[in-house]
């Protein structure tokens, strides 16, 4: 009986990563393609929140790798309807905050006051708020992690791994 049960689990897993879509991983903006279950304001408003996750330094931020593409593609295609409504009423959300706040929209404001809003709100009494967080934070990681840029720049990713030395001395021990 319990075979048959890590069978399942072992099917359900292999079918799950099968299912992944093959860009999300070493993904660029053209193989994401264009957005278009969003208006121009959500998707400004989200490219301003993956960069207060990850700003611009010495290497390029969350929002010049359009990070928030990849977000709103994982939602789209890999998350159920509920997660999806979660996206509008917190990208809604973010912005009434901000207003409430700074009487200013998000994108209005600056880094630290940014950075602030996204901390009230992942300490926020509605478990929503806290969730959209979460997700934003988690999609904006791995969306950067596992873009072309960081995979070949920073961590510099081999497509084969090891080297053939051919002319080796061999030893005889």
């Amino acid at each position: 009986m319990k075979r048959r049960t890590a069978l399942k689990s072992l099917i359900a897993a292999t079918g799950s990563l099968v299912t992944l879509p093959a860009w999300a991983t070493g993904w660029t903006p053209a193989t994401v393609g264009p957005i278009t279950t969003v208006s121009a304001a959500e998707e400004t408003l989200m490219a301003e929140l993956v960069e207060t996750f990850i700003p611009e330094t010495s290497t390029p931020g969350a929002k010049s790798l359009k990070v928030h593409q990849f977000v709103f593609r994982m939602i789209n295609d890999c998350y159920d309807a509920s997660a999806q409504e979660l996206l509008k009423a917190g990208l809604a959300k973010t912005d009434a905050l901000a207003q409430q706040t700074y009487q200013k929209p998000f994108v209005a404001c600056d880094s630290p006051q940014r950075t602030d809003l996204l901390r009230q709100m992942s300490v926020a009494a509605e478990p929503e708020t806290q969730q959209f967080t979460k997700l934003i934070k988690g999609l904006t990681i791995r969306g950067y992690t596992n873009s072309e840029y960081y995979l070949v720049n920073v961590r510099k990713y081999v497509m084969a791994p090891g080297f053939y030395h051919g002319c080796v001395d061999i030893v005889n021990n």
